[in-house]
């Protein structure tokens, strides 16, 4: 693995990109929902990097209360960018999962104790064996209420972990730029694909 996809790229040395946006061409393959940019009204939305993609999405599509899901890329500078080019490490992207839910049916620290507790948020441009600035923790928020609840929890949980110190970004969300097709809800078509989720063993202390 080269050094190099450690680090995230500058505008001068990203990737050119292209204008044309890639959307999903199929609805949501567990529940049907049409994937696209719209937000229902009365849901809200939260964008996770926790490593591969792949289980980090099936994570949250199984919980009560999720609308839907997609996996994609954000984080970075490339527009519109394809999977071969996130991979190396030259459009400063992350894998993410948009998390779309219902308020009403589960809270937002749930999701966020998901989060922490399913990956671990240490270990810097990776996620164990998966290696380069596309695999690291992160949180995209779509509202400033949402932005301090992930800085709180970040700080709940970074007692829980003692002298390992977090490397999550917790950031406004910028643009999700949407996955291929054959990435989205990867380990439904694939039961028996890889999944590179792993926690720490540390539950996140109660609020």
């Amino acid at each position: 693995m080269s050094s190099s996809k450690q680090i995230l790229p500058t505008e001068s040395q990203a990737l050119i990109g292209r204008a044309t946006p890639m959307m999903p061409s199929l609805p949501h393959a567990v529940n049907g929902t049409q994937l696209n940019d719209e937000i229902p009204q009365g849901m809200e939305v939260l964008t996770f990097g926790m490593g591969c993609f792949w289980g980090a999405e099936r994570l949250f599509w199984k919980q009560t209360g999720i609308y839907s899901t997609a996996v994609g890329y954000s984080g970075g500078i490339t527009p519109n960018p394809n999977y071969k080019e996130v991979c190396t490490g030259q459009t400063g992207h992350n894998e993410v999962v948009r998390v779309i839910f219902d308020p009403q049916q589960i809270s937002l620290n749930t999701l966020l104790t998901l989060f922490w507790e399913n990956h671990d948020p240490t270990q810097g441009m990776r996620q164990g064996n998966d290696v380069g600035t596309q695999y690291r923790s992160a949180i995209y928020t779509y509202s400033d209420q949402h932005y301090q609840e992930a800085l709180a929890s970040k700080a709940r949980y970074q007692q829980a972990l003692l002298d390992a110190s977090i490397t999550t970004e917790i950031l406004p969300a910028g643009t999700f730029y949407f996955a291929e097709d054959y990435h989205q809800q990867y380990l439904a078509k694939n039961p028996n694909g890889y999944c590179g989720l792993g926690g720490t063993g540390i539950c996140m202390p109660p609020q």
